[in-house]
């Protein structure tokens, strides 16, 4: 009799595992990749066989993947709009992002090549994001692995804008706070507030920028935006607000709205 309980609890753990599409690491179970790992997030009512576009988000400094999969400002927007999120763990909670060569950009690298071998992947609409810490590491893997990704969207955090990136994605979109004290506004000379997009302005070859002026997702936020549209090669888009150090409500459901041509909605 005992053996046989042990049995059936096993095989309840089992299926506890297992996502919507069968796929056994899910959400807070993690997918192991050699020694480390990640976490993946299927969008609601997924049919299991449809490519899926993919939103790849660094978490922030002393998180992880399972907080990811299950914010609501990150997954809340992958899951209403057929988006698999991926979570990769950072070692010690934590990215190393000050120098090229890192080796958290190979890591990622192999997370991207081993969600390809388990979910048909829209190979044409992977979208790599991240949160502070992992808005420097998100532009560090765009910096030196872009092959492949269709934009960059960083928020609340950037690298030093004398960096000499060897790669670009094909769009860059970056959200920050004038008031961020934890990872302070990169204010550029002069007081230039279109400073932190500057290496990707260099890199596109991009001439004058556009104030597209107010925008809202909620009505206690308003973002102002500017965009480089006349690049030869790229966009670039860059939304301020005066608050400080945090994601801020819809940002990254508009902007995947915007990318992958969806009406535009909250949440």
């Amino acid at each position: 009799m005992k053996s046989i309980l042990i049995a059936l609890l096993f095989a309840a753990s089992a299926v506890s595992a297992q996502s919507p599409s069968g796929r056994t690491c899910h959400e807070a179970v993690p997918c192991p990749l050699g020694e480390r790992s990640y976490h993946v997030k299927e969008p609601d009512g997924w049919d299991g066989v449809t490519p899926l576009p993919v939103l790849f988000h660094f978490h922030g400094w002393a998180r992880q993947g399972s907080l990811i999969v299950n914010h609501d400002r990150i997954s809340g927007a992958t899951r209403r709009r057929n988006v698999l999120l991926v979570a990769p763990n950072g070692l010690n909670e934590s990215w190393s992002f000050r120098r090229a060569g890192s080796p958290d950009t190979t890591f990622a690298r192999e997370v991207i090549d081993d969600v390809k071998a388990r979910y048909p992947v829209r190979a044409d609409q992977i979208f790599v994001s991240g949160y502070s810490w992992g808005a420097n590491m998100a532009w560090r893997f765009a910096c030196e692995d872009a092959n492949g990704i269709a934009a960059l969207l960083a928020i609340a955090g950037t690298l030093d804008q004398d960096e000499e990136c060897t790669t670009a994605p094909a769009e860059v979109r970056q959200v920050y706070g004038l008031n961020d004290q934890v990872l302070p506004f990169p204010m550029g000379p002069n007081g230039d507030q279109n400073y932190p997009v500057q290496i990707w302005r260099n890199a596109y070859k991009c001439g004058a920028g556009e104030a597209l002026g107010p925008w809202q997702q909620v009505s206690f936020l308003t973002l102002e935006r500017t965009v480089w549209e006349t690049c030869a090669t790229g966009r670039v888009t860059l939304d301020l607000h005066p608050g400080g150090h945090f994601i801020p409500h819809g940002w990254i459901a508009r902007q995947l709205d915007e990318l992958l041509g969806l009406e535009p909605s909250y949440p």
